[in-house]
């Protein structure tokens, strides 16, 4: 069976790395993408398992690129998980309007955020 695909969409090339790190250790496959649309673009193209996103990014924030993976019945169902410093209940409620399946609150520990993918994908069908 294939690894699970997971799509790393955020602007800071550091978390981009450390969490290709631990999931890459962790027998996961990895895409990246630096920006909101590269990442759309990543999804359509890569079809992940499941997708983590920073909320503030450039030219699509998380929020927005969730909202556009929910439109697109090609990608509708994979899960989102939004990193964020953002924890206000305003925040929190935008991104489950739009969404989001999950937060992971930044400074996060890698290990709680490998915990959590796998969680996340072991509910899947």
């Amino acid at each position: 069976m294939a690894p699970a695909r997971v799509l790393i969409v955020d602007d800071d090339p550091d978390i981009r790395a450390l969490v290709t790190y631990r999931l890459t250790a962790s027998g996961y496959e990895v895409v990246c993408a630096g920006d909101g649309e590269a990442g759309l673009a990543a999804a359509r193209e890569h079809a992940p398992d499941l997708v983590l996103v920073d909320w503030m990014m450039p030219r699509l924030t998380g929020v927005e690129l969730c909202g556009r993976l929910r439109a697109d019945p090609a990608l509708a169902d994979i899960p989102v998980v939004l990193l964020t410093a953002r924890s206000d209940d305003l925040a929190m409620r935008g991104g489950r309007e739009a969404g989001v399946d999950a937060y992971i609150t930044k400074p996060f520990s890698p290990r709680e955020l490998v915990a959590r993918v796998e969680d996340i994908l072991s509910r899947r069908p």
